[in-house]
């Protein structure tokens, strides 16, 4: 959530700023701002609120801002409601907050996160006479550096080591000092920031697509860290403000990735890439028709030994987990519970010492994801981090991590990152049940392998008709409810299908469990409202066939998604979207396509902003 970037070199600075800004446009903002220094002088701030585009007007982008050290941001409301005078960055003076214009303040900065206690240090800065002009509590934090530079008369990193010990919270925070021209300060806890460097220049960001198209070669900061940033220079420090070395990291996918390539929106350019993708992790963990997790780093002997296992994740990733419930309870007879981090983190709850914890999110950085998983080493539990960024908090901490291979994902509705982890949920039960010798017969794990290896194909044969799902997402734009139901496997799907909905196209949309329509659900069931059917599992099918007619009969236009061959459906349905055969446990992975696709052009129909959807952001760092 949120947006922070910041630049030092010999090229004029807003530009770049802007640039970098709006390749974070997806992590969701109310309002934007840029502080930047022309050599000796002060900092010139300009602020605005709303879209991006409005502060490039404002400063004719970038152009009508000398200087080449900056830094910026776009904020997304939590305390202080979106306005000018709430919008970042900050300054220590007492600044009108009037949105532009050159100011007078020692310390200059941006901030990322919740500060908890930022009222009562609020109340200790009045005492010393600062007064405040927003609500936020970042003026807070800005103003408490400034507090601590001045009384203690020290440099920029021991004030800000001071400040750090005194905070409670999430943030990543970037400062520039007057003192200190051509230089910006860091400092991280919890909330996500990479350093890129190249040559005489660096680059400062929240997320890797802001700086890839300037350098490839980034440092990560690690909590209570610190870092002094000069062109082309960077120096990280601890608390004690002692020199901290760290090695640079290369990121491997490109600059063009993070492009929409002739696409109109990120969102469709994302589901056509996910043969591509799920292909790659496919290809990263199954070597020579074995599945090699070599570089997860599970052993055979830890593996035998996992009694049960806790998946914990929020959102498309908790569905994940919902999917991978009911194959790994099949095919290993491992028993699984799979939790909301959210709640998990808070739960007062006896844990199964020989337990694995799954942890699954595609930034890295979910904030009670995080939480979870420290909460699951703090009870001797050992963890696997399922992520798709490199490098980042949740990969870092856990104990074991796989990877997903999806590249970065911009759109705020995930698509191609979740079908990865799917994959990588396939393949973790594959190997656990290789294991532990819970399959029928040593040819079943080659006849799974290569049902999971023929995915990519199959998605690329569901795309090829896409254009008769955006008919029929015509027809229900203006639609008020969806329901979407299923049984097993296919509810797990549903979850996930009504989410893409309701997330894009702002209609209310709702997955049941396909026996509990009878328990108060099909109350709601009117003429005309759509309920979509996913009909994947033969064992389940008659039964939640029968559940779609008593819908029908209530007024109901029924849609039912299946796989070829199973054509009594057509019969039953007023709709039928058909998908490749696939072995039953893998199906989600083709089943989610047709449904991201309605979803999709349901928002497009309605003339929605598809990969920024409002209220949203695309990682949730903070609680």
């Amino acid at each position: 959530m949120c947006g922070i970037v910041g630049y030092i070199g010999h090229k004029q600075a807003a530009p770049i700023l802007l640039d970098g800004l709006s390749k974070l446009e997806y992590r969701g903002y109310d309002s934007a701002g840029l502080a930047v220094r022309d050599g000796d002088n002060d900092a010139v701030v300009v602020k605005a609120v709303g879209k991006l585009v409005n502060l490039s007007n404002k400063t004719n982008g970038g152009a009508a801002l000398p200087g080449c050290c900056g830094i910026g941001h776009t904020r997304w409301a939590t305390h202080g409601a979106p306005s000018l005078i709430n919008a970042h960055p900050h300054v220590s003076g007492n600044c009108t907050g009037s949105g532009s214009g050159e100011v007078e303040s020692e310390v200059v900065g941006v901030h990322n996160g919740i500060i908890e206690n930022f009222q009562e240090l609020k109340e200790k800065l009045i005492r010393h006479n600062y007064k405040f002009y927003s609500d936020t509590d970042t003026e807070v934090l800005i103003k408490l550096v400034d507090y601590y530079y001045k009384k203690y008369k020290v440099g920029p990193i021991d004030a800000i080591a001071k400040t750090l010990v005194r905070v409670r919270g999430s943030y990543a925070l970037e400062v520039m000092f007057k003192d200190y021209p051509g230089e910006v300060y860091v400092a991280r806890q919890q909330s996500p920031m990479i350093i890129g460097v190249s040559g005489d220049e660096s680059f400062i960001a929240s997320d890797v697509p802001a700086i890839l198209k300037y350098t490839r070669d980034v440092y990560y900061i690690d909590n209570m860290e610190m870092a002094r940033i000069r062109a082309g220079e960077v120096t990280f420090f601890n608390l004690d403000g002692d020199e901290v070395e760290k090695e640079v990291t290369t990121v491997t996918f490109s600059a063009e990735a993070a492009e929409k390539g002739g696409f109109e929106h990120f969102m469709m350019k994302e589901i056509h890439e996910q043969p591509k993708v799920v292909a790659d992790t496919i290809g990263k963990y199954v070597r020579d028709g074995k599945i090699d997790l070599s570089e997860v780093g599970i052993t055979n002997e830890e593996a035998k030994d996992i009694s049960q296992i806790y998946i914990v994740a929020c959102g498309s990733a908790w569905h994940v987990g919902v999917e991978m419930q009911y194959i790994i309870e099949d095919l290993t007879g491992i028993p699984v519970r799979v939790e909301l981090a959210s709640e998990f983190r808070y739960r007062k709850m006896a844990v199964d010492k020989k337990a694995l914890t799954v942890v699954i999110s595609q930034s890295g950085e979910t904030a009670d994801s995080l939480a979870a998983l420290r909460m699951a080493k703090e009870q001797g539990l050992k963890t696997l981090a399922i992520v798709n960024v490199v490098g980042s908090s949740i990969a870092r901490e856990a104990d074991h991590v796989m990877y997903t291979a999806a590249g970065p994902e911009i759109s705020v509705a995930t698509t191609k990152a979740y079908s990865c982890q799917l994959i990588c949920g396939y393949l973790l039960t594959l190997k656990l049940a290789e294991v532990k010798g819970t399959l029928e017969d040593d040819s079943r794990l080659g006849y799974y392998i290569e049902e999971i290896k023929s995915i990519p194909e199959k998605i690329e044969k569901i795309l090829e008709e896409k254009e008769r799902i955006q008919w029929f997402s015509a027809k229900f734009a203006n639609a008020h409810d969806i329901f979407f139901i299923g049984r097993g496997i296919d509810y797990a799907i549903c979850l996930e299908g009504s989410l893409k909905m309701k997330e894009i196209s702002y209609i209310h949309s709702e997955a049941y469990a396909a026996g509990e329509l009878k328990h108060g659900t099909i109350s709601l069931i009117e003429d005309g409202t759509l309920v979509i059917g996913v009909l994947t599992q033969p064992s389940l099918d008659e039964k939640t066939i029968s559940n779609m007619a008593e819908c029908k009969s209530r007024g109901a236009y029924l849609m039912g998604l299946t796989t070829y061959g199973n054509y009594n459906v057509e019969d039953q349905v007023d709709f039928t979207v058909y998908i490749p055969r696939v072995d039953e446990h893998f199906v989600g992975s083709l089943a989610i396509i047709p449904l991201q696709l309605l979803g999709y052009y349901t928002s497009v129909a309605k003339g929605l902003d598809v990969d920024k959807p409002r209220n949203l952001a695309k990682s949730v760092t903070v609680e």
